[in-house]
């Protein structure tokens, strides 16, 4: 009887955090990321080019750092599992919640990805990222990088107490929105699985889809073991 208890409490406190008001935060954060980024993607093929690649770029900082404006106090509005894994591994970040805040992102990009479907059809390959002629190692290190260089950003702008403040947003979307220009055309500059896995599982596009998943995830974790050594362990953030 008191093991039925304990499972049924246990059970409780797991769908609590699904839907604590961090994760729903998640949920939305990221589905207005995809719709917009993707819905640009898709609606310049629609609209023969007229957004162009700058303008979509653009559009993905912007809707970046608007989301971390609007929700960044009550989630940290992370909107990436390799951004909440290297809050993870960095300890900044609780455990029980890992799982939680994933399943609410990659839900989140979903949502939208199929939404998008049903405005426009599968268009534009719904926004899905591919290496530029099948360069898989290509891609899989500029996506390291990229996600590296936005992991970094982060850290320092938005978790390093010493950082100006109310600035990491803007410091964060403009790195978004830069990195997507510079090398959205060779990889589609991804930087995070979940924005990648949406329009990948509405589409069926799945060509080389595991390196969207490893190379952002690497990359954030060696930005946190990057920062942490140039932060003496984080105790510099005082």
């Amino acid at each position: 009887m008191a093991q039925m208890q304990n499972s049924q409490i246990q059970q409780k406190r797991t769908t609590n955090r699904f839907l604590s008001a961090p994760a729903i935060a998640e949920g939305i954060g990221t589905f207005v990321m995809v719709f917009a980024g993707t819905g640009a993607v898709m609606v310049n093929e629609l609209a023969d080019g007229a957004i162009t690649h700058l303008g979509i770029s653009a559009i993905f900082g912007a809707v970046v750092a608007a989301m971390i404006y609007a929700v960044g106090h009550i989630s940290k509005a992370h909107f990436n599992p390799a951004v909440t894994l290297g809050f993870w591994q960095s300890g900044f970040f609780k455990t029980q919640m890992v799982l939680p805040y994933i399943v609410a992102q990659v839900m989140g990009a979903i949502a939208a990805s199929f939404l998008l479907m049903l405005c426009f059809g599968r268009i534009a390959n719904m926004g899905a990222t591919l290496p530029l002629n099948d360069q898989w190692l290509q891609a899989f290190i500029l996506e390291v990088v990229l996600t590296f260089v936005l992991m970094f950003v982060i850290l320092g702008s938005g978790l390093d107490r010493r950082a100006p403040i109310g600035f990491a947003g803007l410091a964060i979307g403009l790195t978004v929105g830069l990195e997507a220009a510079c090398m959205g055309k060779i990889t589609g500059a991804s930087m995070n699985p979940a924005r990648s896995f949406a329009p990948a599982l509405v589409s069926g596009i799945w060509q080389h889809h595991w390196l969207y998943w490893l190379a952002p995830i690497l990359g954030a974790q060696l930005a946190v073991i990057v920062y942490r050594h140039i932060s003496n362990g984080f105790r510099d953030f005082d």
